[in-house]
């Protein structure tokens, strides 16, 4: 969570507001499918609903309120992987900085999956 101090009082954002505007952030990028989340009984990489893309977001703090956000993601067939991730992670940084007035240190993007339409 992150935590500032204002004349008025304290604000308290909870991980669950980052790891949406994250979530949301990575979304809208063409290419992206979804937010993706490994099976613990099987293994295997699944598609998350819109509503429970927050899963596929893991958000860890760091000294002074510094912010570190792992992605995992389903892309698109036929993709430049690398373009693609690149544009996240420049669009989450943006969002979730504008969205609650904290540094994010790092956004690193995990591709676990791949769909063919």
């Amino acid at each position: 969570m992150v935590n500032k101090t204002t004349a008025l009082g304290e604000i308290v954002i909870l991980s669950d507001v980052i790891t949406t505007v994250a979530g949301a952030a990575a979304t809208t990028c063409f290419g992206v499918k979804g937010m993706a989340k490994r099976g613990m009984s099987d293994g295997l990489v699944h598609l998350l609903k819109r509503e429970a893309m927050g899963k596929g977001v893991l958000v860890t703090y760091g000294p002074a309120d510094e912010i570190a956000i792992e992605l995992h993601i389903v892309v698109d067939y036929g993709v430049n992987i690398a373009a693609l991730t690149r544009s996240i992670i420049d669009e989450v940084r943006y969002k979730v900085e504008q969205a609650i007035g904290a540094k994010v240190q790092s956004v690193n993007v995990f591709v676990d999956s791949m769909m063919v339409d």
